[in-house]
């Protein structure tokens, strides 16, 4: 069992758990996730792993109830156990010094992108932020992001908060500016990395994209994850989660999440209507 020490809500349906998890906490590195299950008749739920303590044997875990199992999630309290929880899974993110390095996190995305800025900035890179929400309310991670970045740009779909645009508004400035950008990595929704991607991509400047596809066992074993990079079969959770994001086929990953959209809000209104149940999942 592994114990919730922690918990904040961060913004409407988004909240924090940092969870007692030593051996998790000992290997993790930026880029990786965990698998969880809150009972025994839980769905496998994927969260990238946001941060990690070595020291006091804890990792961060930041998530959206948008789903059945996310809204069952957010029910638990300090003091209440997950089930299981096993990690850290995935590829890390490869970190090295490779000069300035733009770092674009989008809603919920903005979590897992702060532990890939920070080791970016400790490899010593210049690291720009760039990050985005609908609203200033749902703005999340503004102060850690500040913290590991030598520029932070906010940016907000209706102006609440920062520049009233796209995150790749500010980013198509950068990359038109004198300044030479080593890398790109977006962590968001999936058509804000496709936009991304495509921002990028004239300019030929590498850009890393992290995907969370429906997984089901994060071994490799299931194919449930899989996605197109470059015309061949790869799956997000042993190939990836972070891939060449000129490469990704965005447009079959979204046609692939729809197909699962009925049957989430079926149960999802089950479970809110229930203040949280036992049922099993699809």
């Amino acid at each position: 069992m592994y114990k919730i020490l922690v918990k904040k809500q961060l913004a409407p349906s988004v909240k924090l758990f940092e969870v007692e998890a030593p051996l998790i906490a000992k290997k993790a590195k930026p880029g990786q996730f965990v698998i969880l299950r809150i009972n025994e008749d839980g769905e496998r739920i994927p969260l990238t792993i946001a941060d990690f303590n070595r020291e006091k044997g804890t990792i961060t875990l930041i998530f959206q109830e948008v789903g059945a199992s996310t809204v069952e999630l957010g029910f638990l309290k300090e003091g209440d156990a997950l089930l299981d929880l096993v990690g850290p899974l995935g590829k890390a993110t490869h970190i090295e010094k490779i000069g300035t390095v733009v770092c674009v996190g989008g809603g919920i995305g903005i979590a897992p992108v702060y532990p890939i800025a920070r080791g970016m900035k400790e490899a010593g890179n210049e690291v720009i932020s760039i990050i985005g929400a609908r609203t200033e309310d749902i703005l999340i991670y503004e102060q850690e992001m500040a913290a590991v970045s030598d520029e932070l740009i906010i940016t907000t779909d209706d102006g609440s908060k920062g520049l009233k645009a796209l995150v790749t508004q500010p980013l198509k400035e950068l990359l038109d500016s004198d300044k030479t950008i080593s890398l790109v990595v977006a962590i968001g929704p999936v058509i804000m990395m496709k936009f991304v991607a495509e921002t990028t991509r004239p300019y030929g400047v590498p850009t890393v994209v992290s995907l969370n596809p429906i997984m089901v066992d994060g071994t490799g074993m299931c194919g449930g994850c899989r996605v197109s990079i470059g015309n061949e079969n790869k799956f997000a959770c042993v190939d990836g989660p972070e891939f060449d994001g000129h490469k990704v086929d965005f447009d079959l990953l979204m046609a692939r999440q729809r197909m699962y959209k009925a049957h989430e809000k079926q149960h999802s209104d089950h479970v809110a209507g229930k203040g949280g149940c036992k049922c099993h999942s699809h």
